[in-house]
């Protein structure tokens, strides 16, 4: 399934994300030379309503080719085009695929063909010994632009601070892109706001033209002072067998039009989420990294409301339902401390 290419197609930089299942057939692979040998792995387009990652590199590297008649790169660039079958239609994934952002090594081996193509990807980049790696997307919910990591390495904090003052640490779900290059190089996932926003396009744009640019990542990592982290401890999902929606929808749980509007903020316990129909419990889910059931520890029912039991920070709501479906109602997280080596500064 993966089409690996040492050139840019005839055309490529000329089109946008719905356009690229027909230009290239499936998922690419493209490695470009550059001034510096290690590369710069970039994907894009993992999930394909989320063209940031596209919008950003193809002004990129126009910008280039018309600058200096060439790409003239000054660190070699490897970027994967992921899903761009769901991009042709504009959305997350495909009815029966699996989500391209949850079958990278590490995932449960059940993911099929897409599962071996991620795996391809990792080796190819492996034997190429990058630089860095860095995953594009979008948040469908109001959120800042922040920068995700799956290890408190020094030069991983260094790569995602570059990127934005607020940081995620989180270790589920697993799957992720960044998780398969810990061992490899650097690797962040960065968010970039909502979809067609072009300060999103424009931050990840120099983003990755600063990266390109840089000789090395500071072994030593990024004074405390300079960033926030949080740590993801857990994800909140409605069951499928419960309906839900907005208001005036009528439903099992009906959830709050402003939720979204409640992205990184720390809340206090007793905050509502929605309301809930008589009978039919908590109508939300709520797991660690390990699995274990935290539903009651997070949330408690007064007469029909949905409130959180303890203080929490939520990221990644939405009013999107066909995304609460496929991915989650939220993430919840706490403030957490850098680690000892991280404060000494």
């Amino acid at each position: 399934m993966l089409q690996q290419l040492d050139h840019l197609p005839e055309g490529l930089l000329e089109t946008p994300a719905p356009g690229l299942e027909a230009l290239l057939g499936g998922p690419t692979l493209i490695h470009l030379p550059g001034q510096r040998q290690a590369p710069l792995f970039v994907s894009v387009l993992l999930h394909g309503n989320e063209t940031v990652g596209w919008e950003a590199v193809r002004a990129l590297l126009a910008a280039r080719l018309t600058r200096y008649g060439a790409l003239r790169l000054p660190r070699a660039l490897s970027l994967f085009i992921g899903n761009v079958a769901a991009a042709a239609h504009g959305v997350r994934r495909l009815p029966g695929q699996p989500d391209y952002n949850r079958v990278w090594p590490g995932a449960a081996p059940d993911h099929g063909p897409e599962q071996l193509m991620m795996a391809q990807v990792v080796e190819t980049m492996r034997a190429r010994a990058p630089f860095a790696s860095v995953d594009l997307h979008n948040n469908t919910g109001r959120n800042p632009h922040y920068g995700c990591v799956n290890v408190l390495e020094p030069r991983t904090l260094q790569l995602a601070n570059l990127f934005a003052r607020t940081l995620v640490y989180f270790t589920s779900p697993t799957g992720v892109q960044s998780q398969a290059f810990i061992g490899i190089c650097p690797a962040v996932t960065v968010e970039c706001g909502k979809v067609g926003e072009q300060s999103g396009i424009d931050h990840a744009r120099e983003f990755v033209g600063a990266l390109l640019q840089l000789t090395e990542l500071p072994a030593r990592p990024p004074p405390a002072r300079e960033f926030d982290l949080f740590e993801t401890v857990a994800r909140a999902r409605v069951p499928p067998e419960v309906h839900f929606g907005f208001p005036p929808e009528q439903a099992d749980l009906v959830l709050d039009p402003a939720l979204e509007q409640l992205n990184f903020c720390e809340l206090p316990a007793g905050m509502a989420f929605g309301r809930v129909r008589p009978g039919k419990g908590l109508c939300v889910e709520v797991h660690d990294a390990e699995g274990r059931d935290l539903s009651a520890q997070f949330f408690r029912l007064d007469g029909d409301a949905l409130l959180l039991r303890r203080p929490a920070m939520p990221s990644m709501l939405t009013r999107n339902e066909v995304v609460i479906r496929q991915d989650c109602l939220c993430y919840l997280m706490i403030r957490r401390e850098p680690p000892l080596a991280v404060r000494d500064d």
